[in-house]
């Protein structure tokens, strides 16, 4: 009887042994994409790659420009996870998110004491102006302070494109705070599940440019994402964590925004 029951029972043991195999690879995966260090790199990386990259007049395919901050760098791995804008010339700029972008000096009242240095030495919206004017495409994305956010109208107004170039303007995108060692603890179900309150004030401020612009320049990503309300989701549909810090996107978040932003809003138009 014993030789009868040895096999099942080696049998079963395998097969319990291989679960926590299985659940170790997927915490290790997690793990790795929330690694701060290493995933602000991969946000940065890419777009600094082709900051102030100037356009090719001999080179006859279209020019899109890139203006932003760290939203601005999760945009673009967006569009190169995705195999997007591919027969356009890209170039970016980057205005930290403390400076925000504004026209001039328009900004100095609201920029805190602590960022003025670091903002007289940024680059701007208005030492992008000859390059904005070379574009035929230019996206504006950042994590919106309210009050540039209300500035906004004036600063295109200063930035003076033609009729023959296109504006895309894409508000902030918040996914909450990350607790990664409260997920390991969840099933693939309960993570893709999982809903996490944001912070309210990117909401406002895509509400402020919602109003402004309109549904012809504005994308909110924040709703394509998330949906109404104040909270979020956390994993993409396979169950890959979409921010390692709660404001940017993994490689798997990155591809999964891109293609929603390029498949449900406006820049569909732009592939």
């Amino acid at each position: 009887m014993m030789k009868i029951y040895v096999p099942l029972l080696l049998g079963l043991l395998c097969i319990g042994s291989m679960t926590p195999a299985w659940a170790d690879v997927s915490s290790a995966a997690l793990l790795k994409a929330a690694d701060t260090t290493a995933s602000g790199e991969y946000t940065r990386q890419h777009f600094l790659a082709v900051q102030k990259k100037p356009f090719d007049a001999a080179d006859s395919r279209k020019k899109v420009l890139i203006i932003g901050d760290s939203h601005a760098q999760d945009f673009f791995n967006g569009v190169l996870e995705n195999g997007y804008l591919s027969t356009y010339q890209l170039s970016t700029r980057y205005i930290p998110t403390r400076c925000q972008m504004v026209w001039g000096d328009k900004g100095a009242a609201f920029i805190q004491s602590k960022d003025t240095a670091l903002c007289a030495e940024s680059d701007s919206v208005t030492q992008a102006a000859a390059q904005i004017a070379e574009a035929d495409v230019v996206i504006m994305v950042a994590r919106w302070q309210a009050w540039a956010a209300t500035l906004l109208p004036e600063t295109l107004q200063q930035m003076k494109l033609r009729a023959d170039q296109q504006l895309i303007v894409i508000g902030a995108k918040d996914f909450g705070k990350i607790a990664i060692r409260n997920y390991l603890k969840l099933s693939g179900d309960e993570r893709l599940a999982l809903r996490n309150k944001v912070d309210p004030k990117p909401l406002a401020s895509n509400q402020v440019l919602r109003e402004t612009l309109g549904d012809n320049v504005f994308v909110d990503q924040q709703r394509l994402i998330c949906g109404e309300g104040d909270s979020c989701r956390l994993f993409t549909d396979t169950g890959e964590l979409l921010s390692y810090d709660g404001g940017h996107l993994t490689p798997a978040g990155a591809k999964y925004v891109g293609k929603l932003l390029f498949s449900e809003s406006l820049l569909q138009g732009l592939q």
